[in-house]
């Protein structure tokens, strides 16, 4: 079978809502990563044959394909297309799915697959709730609410519902919240990040010129004792803010070429695909398919979970990682070695590839070869993806 490389691979630190890069535009800042992947490779830009960019909220500044709006806010040329991309929090993830099948069905050689979410500039829920003000309704149709009735898909009661169904305690989410900022603190104060964060311009607090190049929501002080005294989101639940990830603004990317791709170019690649699933469930419960996502992956791939070197599961909710440990019986010094989105923030549709590019370092870092990466998505689905470092 054709091969699929990542030969490039970059983010943005997250910015917090109302922060650091609250001020830029999200194509304006998709539009530096596209310009550092091409640097990065060094590809004549005009070589480029697609952008596919995952972001959520495709409303406002990130309406009519935002992708195109990326490519026309870089020094990518006129000629290079793109495209945009909704699996919910998988969206980037799944522009990197798509990227690899271009390359591999031998159709296209050098794709970039990206995603970008202003969280601050186009809050969460927008594409649901203008439409809705303006008369336009629900997309929750009548069929669907024949098949779940009396349902509100949530979020939110997917992780209280994933804890309970797990049995998790408050302490187990809590603990792993806290260690989420211990791991993220740690990584940030020895330079683990430096390699993959494309800093940005941002004007400081007095008006002049700095660099955004450390994720903003860290907690550097961070007390299990302060994580367990934070509000629980609904009386007798178990998820509170402190468990939960950070809304965010970031934009990240990789570029994945094929094997012509790469020989014509002759770089060096960081990693090559070797395994991509992608798995629906039960859209109530909502969060708990990267559980039976990663045991399918494994089984397609012949692999074991043993066999596998670090791990990335989207910390959407502390209950997510900590079920999927929990039933995957994984090596918790694995998973999520650098922090997670409970520390790090979770820009949506910016996500996926913000975590292959944090795995892809990791793995370099460490010297190790196999990674594994998944996160829940709104509907209950999930993506799985397998990358061998090289």
């Amino acid at each position: 079978m054709p091969e699929a490389y990542i030969i490039a691979a970059t983010r943005t630190a997250g910015g917090r809502k109302g922060g650091k890069l609250a001020g830029w535009h999200p194509t304006d800042l998709a539009g530096q990563v596209l310009d550092a992947l091409v640097e990065q490779a060094g590809v004549d830009p005009a070589a480029v044959d697609d952008v596919i960019m995952g972001c959520v909220g495709q409303v406002g500044e990130q309406a009519n394909n935002v992708a195109r709006g990326a490519i026309l806010s870089s020094r990518l040329p006129e000629s290079v297309p793109g495209t945009s991309v909704d699996r919910q929090c998988g969206s980037s993830q799944q522009a990197l799915h798509f990227a690899a099948q271009a390359v591999m069905s031998g159709t296209q050689d050098i794709v970039i697959a990206a995603g970008v979410e202003s969280m601050t500039r186009v809050p969460m829920g927008t594409s649901v709730r203008l439409p809705l003000e303006a008369g336009l309704g629900l997309p929750i149709s009548p069929a669907q609410q024949k098949r779940y009735p009396n349902v509100q898909f949530s979020q939110f009661m997917g992780a209280e519902m994933v804890a309970e169904k797990y049995q998790l305690t408050k302490d187990e989410l809590d603990r792993f919240g806290y260690e989420s900022h211990l791991k993220a603190a740690a990584a940030t104060q020895r330079s683990a990040f430096k390699d993959e964060i494309l800093p940005i311009r941002i004007a400081d607090g007095d008006g002049a010129e700095a660099l955004h190049a450390a994720d903003e929501g860290i907690r550097f002080d961070a007390s299990l004792e302060a994580i367990r005294s934070v509000k629980l989101l609904r009386e007798g639940g178990r998820i509170t803010a402190a468990t939960s990830s950070q809304i965010c603004d970031g934009a990240s990317g990789v570029m994945v070429v094929s094997e012509k791709g790469l020989k014509q170019l002759g770089v060096q690649p960081l990693a090559r695909i070797h395994h991509m699933t992608v798995v629906g469930g039960d859209p109530v419960i909502m969060l708990e398919a990267p559980i039976p996502g990663t045991l399918l992956a494994l089984k397609k791939a012949g692999m074991s979970i043993d066999d596998i070197d670090l791990f990335e599961v989207n910390e959407a909710f502390a209950s997510v990682p900590v079920a999927w440990l929990k039933t995957t019986h994984a090596d918790p010094a694995k998973l999520n070695v650098n922090g997670g989105a409970i520390a790090l923030g979770h820009p949506l549709g910016a996500s996926g590839t913000k975590l292959m590019t944090t795995l892809l370092h990791a793995l370099k870092a460490r010297g190790k070869t196999w990674g594994l990466q998944t996160m829940c998505e709104g509907g209950g689905l999930a993506n799985l993806t397998i990358v061998e470092a090289l």
